[in-house]
């Protein structure tokens, strides 16, 4: 379960990250290379899930999604100095449960 969460975590940061150095590159009129280094951030972010164990495709990117709202936020607030507040938190926290529950729930075959 380490290696599921750490894959987690890398994809969740590759994701956002690119993601924001194309954003700064086209909304606050940042350098070109800004934009090709995201992209290319982005083209991993792509190939990362796809290094998990868990055999249900479907089921990898719905846990994921969770993840990716819990780093969101966390990278609202470093990055962008933006606080999070108590609905953020109580959001992040209800997608850290469905995530355990979809990828640790006891299922049958």
């Amino acid at each position: 379960m380490f290696v599921a969460i750490i894959l987690f975590i890398i994809a969740g940061l590759a994701e956002i990250g690119g993601g924001y150095l194309v954003w700064l590159w086209i909304r606050e009129a940042r350098p070109l290379w800004y934009g090709i280094v995201g992209s290319i951030i982005l083209i991993g972010y792509g190939i990362i899930p796809t290094l998990q164990a868990f055999p249900s495709f479907g089921r990898v990117y719905a846990a994921y999604g969770g993840v990716f709202v819990i780093l969101a936020v966390l990278w609202g607030w470093w990055v962008d100095k933006r606080s999070p507040d108590m609905y953020d938190w109580i959001g992040a926290a209800f997608c850290l449960v469905g995530v355990a529950i979809m990828l640790w729930a006891p299922r049958q075959g």
